[in-house]
């Protein structure tokens, strides 16, 4: 009698070696990097977004840039003086908390801060972020952003599903009065930031921020006042 398929026992052996071998990976290549290039920078990154990030790593891209878990790429250079690759690595590895990343690269210090310095993105913000200003839409037809387009009036029922209390006037979105989107510091909800889209308002800037760097004859550096490392953040990449 052939057994039952409910019988069966389905392993996650090939799932779980996966992410061990993903795991060693990176150490693999954190520390093959290390040998390679002569700084080690942790960096931050205001508002996000991978189109950004793939843009600016191909502005340096004879350097190379790591982003994953912290405790891995830490456990890569040494936690510890007795665990380090290289003298002083294990400051770089205290300061991996929170949403940072890793840069490593052959250009000097002056060099790789005006790269940085140069490249910013306006982007959309998201749920969470704080306004940087108030939006207010005008009384009347409605329109998008800075322009005079207005918008097309099927998306009238999504608008008022955003909580704009909006009409439709032969063919026309409309309001009876101003309507505020958003205050300078509110806390965006999901609502306003999604309305903040639909008005072309990038009130939030993709940046990248170095934090510290460690050198291979000059040691390590924090670029934060007052902390030898980063201030920590909460949570873990």
């Amino acid at each position: 009698m052939p057994k039952s398929k409910r019988a069966q026992v389905v392993t996650l052996t090939k799932a779980k070696s996966k992410q061990k071998g993903g795991r060693a990976e990176v150490m693999k290549n954190v520390r093959e990097a290390v040998k390679d290039y002569e700084y080690v920078w942790v960096f931050s990154v205001d508002h996000m977004r991978n189109q950004y990030l793939k843009e600016f790593r191909k502005k340096m891209s004879t350097s190379r840039f790591f982003l994953g878990k912290n405790r891995v790429m830490a456990r890569a250079l040494g936690n510890t003086p007795e665990e380090e690759l290289e003298d002083g690595l294990h400051n770089i590895s205290e300061a991996l908390v929170g949403d940072v990343g890793l840069l490593f690269t052959n250009l000097g210090i002056d060099e790789t801060r005006k790269k940085l310095e140069e490249f910013e993105a306006n982007v959309y913000p998201r749920s969470g972020n704080l306004a940087d200003y108030r939006v207010v839409v005008s009384a009347g037809e409605v329109v998008r952003g800075y322009t005079d387009e207005p918008f097309p009036n099927n998306m009238e029922p999504q608008l008022r599903e955003l909580g704009m209390p909006t009409l439709l006037k032969q063919g026309k979105i409309m309001l009876n009065s101003d309507y505020v989107i958003c205050n300078k510091g509110d806390k965006l909800t999901p609502q306003q930031a999604h309305l903040l889209k639909h008005f072309w308002e990038k009130m939030a800037v993709f940046k990248i921020h170095l934090l510290c760097y460690w050198h291979k004859t000059g040691g390590f550096v924090s670029l934060q006042k007052n902390a030898s490392v980063p201030a920590a953040a909460d949570g873990d990449t």
